[in-house]
């Protein structure tokens, strides 16, 4: 843990904090139907095009369930726009390496992760997606369900800051300006920056190389039509290796494990299909291409997180500099953390706003001290056979980058339902993959997605309030409204979906022949595997323990689902929450109100976070990498 790390890391601190009010400010104007911002000789008249066009009426407000209605239907015919591009690839322009349709459910699994802006990537995109469709069917929601993310948080706050009133603002209004004056131009400002750090931006077919030194892979045979060819094979399960007394083999304290055949109920070697593999001498590479920057740019800003490429933020086509390193960090934060400064200002009581921020800002430089310090201690397998340390635990992770770094941008894109990464998680120590995987089951609420992260954290300070009500005996009352038993299990609702979600598709997954035969790790990590998937989906976040095989019928589809119930059954309850503070009475604070800013408001929610939110998560975390971390201790890996 070097001192030049502790110095980028206050300068990361410090630019969040720089840019939070002037970016709160400008969202004030941005989600003002008739607010004023310096690009209006630009973007007004396309916008009245806009609501021409779809029939909008600008100054006509909704109520909560016309407001959710609306986001919901946009939010399906944009999926399902999606869904069909991607299924009708193979026959649309713009495809220089005549890539095939996508299968069913892979365009079902990609256009809802899009749509939630999940942005979970189950293929390789510079080997599955054309330009048409990483532009067009990806690209454009990473716009759309990024303003649908910041019209809900935009909406809650106005119900907490009016009273007396029916409705909440109109989607429509929201969902363009947010994308004309906001998401649009910083975007295209920043595709520039990051073309000037030599990020590539172009139509071009694939370069082909020739390899100096051909090399032979395995690769699964396929028939005349291209399928794959499969064959039965036996199931093969890990057991203790046992000696000639039917004891089992130790060895430094931990049994020596073989692989056995697993058995049926019959008691028969349990089989399963398998692709069958032949040799494929390789001679050329395939260098990739296309309109990268562009994409980067809102991926990062609108926290999607998908890259074009496999690898993400660690190929030096989306990540290749140190600069651009650090600013696509920044900007992932950039607008969840004006939206706790555009909060404060609109219920007017800054200091709520920046008491937001501070329990946001503490959990999240806990999640990289806790992180950075894992993988900086390393692997103590490592140590104990005296293998050099390099510094910590370097598997997984680019050179360029070091572990500080990767540490950083592991807990920033988890704090944020971004997802975009530059080293892999599943490499991580127990300990540091532990706080990304935690980080998500939070609910995104350190900063957050776009606009989700504001309202996820606006749902543990209605329930801070009313439990701080219950200590001192009087009607919880946040900002002059009180909070009755409607809207407490609104909010409860919201976190319960969440947790039902998550535990409920991973324990499904962790007891089946489908979800066990995607696991390339057994024991705790297998476990956490699928926790971390399920986690992701329902969380929105996009990033993966990518030891996980999840491009499969089984698990495209449930991942698919998750990620639906992670957005919108979380979502709806909110809304329902924000129409029931819009219509409440303002009430004059008394002595006995609680105050909601200062050090006792901000303790008092980190610590509603972590009891009611983290709680439902103890014993899977315990059984994953907390487990895990204990055996690596002993020697064992899995």
């Amino acid at each position: 843990m070097r001192s030049i790390d502790w110095l980028q890391l206050a300068l990361y601190v410090g630019a969040v904090a720089l840019i939070t009010k002037p970016m709160g400010l400008y969202l004030v104007r941005v989600l003002d139907a008739n607010g004023k911002t310096w690009l209006d000789p630009i973007f007004k008249p396309l916008e009245r095009l806009t609501y021409g066009l779809m029939g909008v009426t600008s100054d006509k407000e909704q109520d909560w369930k016309q407001y959710t209605f609306a986001m919901l239907l946009f939010s399906l015919v944009s999926c399902l726009f999606t869904y069909g591009i991607l299924r009708l690839q193979h026959l649309l322009p713009l495809n220089p390496q005549a890539f095939g349709a996508v299968s069913p459910d892979l365009a079902f699994n990609t256009a809802t992760s899009f749509t939630t802006n999940t942005n979970w990537q189950s293929y390789t995109g510079e080997a599955t997606m054309s330009y048409l469709s990483q532009m067009v069917a990806l690209v454009i929601h990473n716009f759309a369900s990024a303003a649908v993310g910041i019209a809900i948080g935009a909406a809650l706050v106005r119900g907490i800051a009016r009273h007396s009133s029916q409705t909440l603002g109109n989607f429509w209004v929201d969902l363009v300006r947010t994308t004309y004056y906001l998401l649009l131009p910083i975007s295209v400002v920043f595709a520039v920056f990051l073309v000037s750090q030599g990020m590539i931006q172009n139509f071009k077919p694939y370069t082909k190389a020739k390899l100096t030194e051909p090399f032979t892979i395995q690769v699964a045979k396929t028939d005349e039509k291209g399928q794959p060819v499969t064959t039965n094979v036996v199931l093969m399960v890990q057991a203790p290796r046992l000696d000639d007394k039917g004891q089992p083999v130790m060895t430094n304290g931990a049994a020596m494990m073989v692989d056995v055949p697993k058995l049926d109920d019959k008691g028969q070697p349990a089989m399963t299909n398998m692709p069958v593999m032949v040799d494929q001498k390789v001679e050329e590479q395939a260098i990739a291409q296309g309109p990268v920057a562009s994409q980067v740019a809102i991926k990062m800003l609108g926290t999607n997180g998908g890259g074009f490429m496999n690898a993400n933020a660690a190929h030096p086509f989306e990540n290749p500099t140190p600069l651009s390193n650090f600013i696509q960090m920044l900007s992932i934060f950039a607008i969840g953390s004006g939206l706790t400064y555009y909060l404060g200002r609109m219920v007017k009581n800054q200091a709520h706003g920046w008491s937001v921020w501070a329990a946001m800002m503490a959990l999240f430089l806990a999640g990289v001290l806790l992180c950075w310090h894992s993988e900086a201690v390393g692997n103590p397998i490592h140590q104990r056979l005296g293998v050099a340390a390099a510094g910590g635990n370097m598997e997984g992770k680019e050179v360029r980058f070091g572990i500080f770094n990767s540490a950083l941008f592991a807990t920033v894109t988890t704090d944020a339902s971004c997802g975009a990464v530059n080293s892999m998680h599943d490499s991580f120590t127990a300990l540091g993959g532990f706080v990304p995987l935690f980080n998500i089951q939070l609910g995104e609420i350190i900063i957050g997605g776009v606009g989700a992260g504001l309202y996820g954290m606006l749902v543990f300070v209605v329930l801070a309030v009313f439990i701080a009500g219950l200590m001192v005996g009087r009607t919880p009352e946040y900002l002059g409204k009180k909070i009755q038993s409607y809207d407490v299990k609104m909010a409860m609702l919201a976190l319960l979906v969440l947790a039902v979600s998550i535990l409920g598709f991973a324990a499904w997954a962790s007891v089946s022949q489908w979800g066990l035969a995607g696991l390339n790790n057994n024991g705790p990590h297998g476990l956490s595997e699928i926790l971390y998937a399920f986690s992701s989906a329902n969380g929105n976040n996009g990033s993966a323990f990518a030891g996980l095989s999840a491009n499969t019928p089984w698990y495209n589809t449930t991942i698919g689902l998750a990620m639906l119930i992670g957005r919108f059954l979380m979502i709806i309850p909110i809304m329902a929450m924000a129409g029931s503070l819009g219509r409440k009475k303002i009430s004059p604070p008394s002595a006995g109100t609680f105050p909601v800013a200062g050090f006792t408001f901000v303790v008092l929610l980190l610590g509603t976070v972590l009891l009611v939110g983290a709680l439902n998560f103890l014993p899977g975390l315990t059984l994953g990498p907390i487990v895990e971390h204990f055996v690596t201790g002993q020697g064992k890996l899995y």
